[in-house]
């Protein structure tokens, strides 16, 4: 076995390794290394452990000399608790190295491989540097070859070894599921002991994250292994486990299905949950039993008007986000809350009036406190750490408890300083604060009475523009939604955006590599282009270029292609516009609606695609375009006759349109629709059982009598 050590640690601490640190490595080197092991090398070069073939009187000689090794690690052991120095002086002295050889030698005694263990284990206890040089080592395979042992004691001291190392922040958790076999037999060691239990369950909730290791966890029996560990009579089992389902259950409607019918003792599993989460028991598992019931119930294993979700568990939460509970509690009470009530109505609204939450929260914005005493310090330095996390958890509930209800959002944004707040969450250093300030900003955006109000007197387009300007696309997207709602047409803060160069922002967004990109910038042009000016609609066309045009109606997204073809109609409006456009860019735009029309689309897409041609024909040279492409023309016919009434209905609006006889040259137009038998099919759909096509065929023949 080998192990590197990087000569910068090296030559860092080794100024400071002190002459005890080298005492207790040397014992550790206290067999002769020519009886013993026959080629230990310790020099400027990596440590190379070599294990020749022994005789049996050799062995026993080795056993001897072990055993006054294991003395020499127990003293070991109790040199490095608590001391991190001293855990880096035997780290770089290559203690780790003889350390693991020691482990995973048969010939070792098991108890001095489990002191072993335990000594390693406190190292990786130490600083992040510790974990990285034990990993660097290989640690995590032979504490795993380890656990094969059918000595307990041993078993759990490598146990709570892999433990501190994979809750350490440096270790991959992939590491934990590189050998398939190593899974099930941590589900067959949770029987052993409330340690295997305890430690077991605490190695699979900080090594699961995300759908593919809650799939191999639960394939692997997770559920009903662990389960009956939630009435130990051992607390840090029951909350061990809990933590466990809490991330198994984690947006996974797999697993949530399967515990809301899980029983334990012939209760089920929701309702162990709620009795967890009475105010009798430490917060701890009140917090941990809520995020259980909340990913139940987001995941639809649990109604979201059933009695534990809207009298136990929402309540629980919002007594989560008082000042009475420590800062890191309210971070997780009020962000546990949001996902809660995040896509649900009524829970939005039960929560905005319970225990005064929506003023509650304004408190999250208050940390640090002022100091004025040198004694306060440790306070300052622990508000400091928890201060971005208050509030990015204060916005993101916020935006939760604003996402429907307007008299909610009236209520949020009348909070002391609430825009302010907003405003100066856009330009935090901190990235996840400005994420959660803008997705709150997003969900008041929604309100049209603060569109005209709140968000005109407080500019909140300028911060909102500059966050645009240079961000991760977590935050675009969200910025980009939310720019979308300030550019719909009585949103005061249209003209100012547009002022500032949005055009070019947003076009070059519809050429974004990611979808929601895609799809904001082209929604917040089409909201642009509504009832705008000419001057806007060209400046638009000319940013978007005819080939990014039709790169977007050929994109495979059906939400890009709507949103574009929602942009051409409101280019396409008023007659005036309409004859501009189609005068410059009329050929490629009736090649795009040829190809829609022609293409395998949804009812939508071509009701929409209609709709466009219906606008064109409202103008006064454009409708010319149509009349010349007989091949448009048979297309409006087919539509006419199609099934759906919706394509019908659009189609008829194309030729009434087109016939209308006030219009110059009207006579010619309805002669030649006439002989391409159209009023035959109006005379058809004058006897329709839908009152909308009958109308419109009513009103089209009309024209053909006056």
């Amino acid at each position: 076995m080998a192990c590197v050590l990087e000569a910068p640690l090296r030559m860092s601490v080794l100024s400071e390794v002190t002459a005890s640190s080298r005492h207790y490595v040397d014992r550790l080197f206290d067999l002769d290394p020519q009886k013993v092991l026959q080629g230990v090398m310790c020099s400027s070069k990596p440590l190379i452990f070599y294990i020749p073939f022994y005789s049996s009187d050799f062995l026993k000689c080795a056993l001897t000399a072990f055993c006054k090794v294991s003395i020499h690690v127990r003293d070991m052991k109790n040199a490095v608790i608590g001391n991190n120095k001293q855990k880096a002086n035997l780290i770089v002295l290559g203690a780790v190295p003889r350390l693991l050889y020691l482990l995973q030698q048969e010939t070792s005694s098991t108890e001095l491989r489990t002191e072993c263990a335990v000594v390693l284990g406190s190292l990786a206890m130490g600083t992040e540097n510790n974990v990285k040089s034990l990993l660097d080592c290989h640690i995590i395979p032979a504490l795993l070859q380890g656990l094969l042992s059918p000595d307990l004691k041993f078993i759990e001291a490598c146990l709570r070894c892999l433990r501190t190392i994979f809750i350490s922040p440096v270790t991959p958790e992939d590491l934990l599921y590189t050998d398939a076999t190593v899974i099930s037999h941590l589900m067959a060691l949770l029987s052993r002991s409330r340690y295997t239990q305890e430690y077991i369950c605490q190695i699979f909730s900080h090594c699961c994250k995300g759908p593919d290791h809650q799939t191999i966890l639960f394939n692997h029996g997770a559920v009903q292994n662990i389960a009956h560990l939630l009435v130990s009579t051992s607390y840090k089992v029951r909350m061990q486990a809990l933590k466990c389902f809490s991330v198994l259950a984690f947006e996974n409607p797999q697993v949530s299905m399967t515990l809301v019918n899980v029983s334990v003792d012939g209760e089920l599993l929701p309702q162990i949950f709620v009795k967890m989460l009475q105010r009798d028991k430490p917060i701890e598992m009140q917090l941990t039993s809520a995020k259980c019931l909340t990913s139940m119930c987001r995941a639809g294993a649990i109604r979201t008007d059933d009695s534990c979700i809207v009298l136990k568990t929402l309540p629980c939460l919002v007594r989560m986000c008082s000042k009475e509970r420590l800062l890191e509690e309210r971070v997780e009470g009020a962000e546990t809350l949001a996902y809660l009530i995040e896509t649900d109505v009524e829970l939005q609204r039960i929560a905005s009036i319970t225990d005064h939450l929506i003023v509650m929260l304004a408190d999250y914005f208050k940390y640090p406190s002022s100091v004025s005493a040198i004694t306060d310090i440790k306070r300052l330095d622990h508000d400091l750490k928890h201060a971005h996390e208050l509030r990015q958890a204060a916005f993101k509930l916020y935006a939760s408890l604003g996402a429907n209800d307007e008299d909610i959002r009236k209520k949020i944004i009348e909070t002391e300083n609430m825009m302010d707040r907003i405003v100066n969450g856009l330009s935090e250093s901190s990235i996840k604060v400005r994420l959660a300030a803008v997705r709150c900003l997003h969900s008041l955006s929604r309100s049209v009475q603060q569109l005209r109000t709140s968000f005109q007197d407080h500019a909140v387009w300028k911060p909102l523009m500059k966050v645009l300007q240079n961000a991760p696309n977590e935050i675009l997207i969200v910025a980009s939604s939310t720019l979308c709602n300030l550019l719909l047409e009585f949103s005061p803060s249209k003209e100012p955006i547009l002022e500032s160069g949005a055009i070019e922002l947003l076009c070059s967004l519809t050429q974004s590599e990611n979808l929601a990109l895609r799809v904001n910038g082209i929604w917040a042009l089409m909201n642009m282009a509504f009832q705008a000016e000419q001057k806007i609609k060209s400046d638009i066309l000319r940013g978007l270029s005819t080939e990014q045009l039709f790169q977007l109606l050929s994109d495979s997204d059906v939400n890009v292609l709507m949103k574009t073809l929602g942009l051409l109609r409101n280019l396409l409006s008023t007659r005036p516009h309409i004859d501009h456009i189609m005068s410059t860019h009329g050929k490629q735009i009736m090649q795009a609606v040829t190809l829609i029309l022609e293409g395998e689309h949804n009812i939508e897409v071509k009701e929409q695609t209609l709709c466009i041609l219906a606008n064109i024909a409202d103008g006064t040279t454009a409708k010319e375009l149509i009349m010349t492409n007989d091949d448009i023309l048979q297309k409006i016919k087919y539509y006419m006759s199609h099934s759906n009434a919706k394509l019908q209905l659009a189609a008829m609006f194309c030729i009434s349109n087109l016939i209308w006889n006030e219009e110059e040259g009207s006579q010619e137009r309805q002669d030649k629709l006439r002989d391409m038998g159209i009023v035959d099919i109006l005379h058809k759909l004058s006897q329709s059982s839908d009152p909308n096509l009958c109308d419109k065929a009513k009103t089209a023949l009309q024209q053909y009598l006056a």
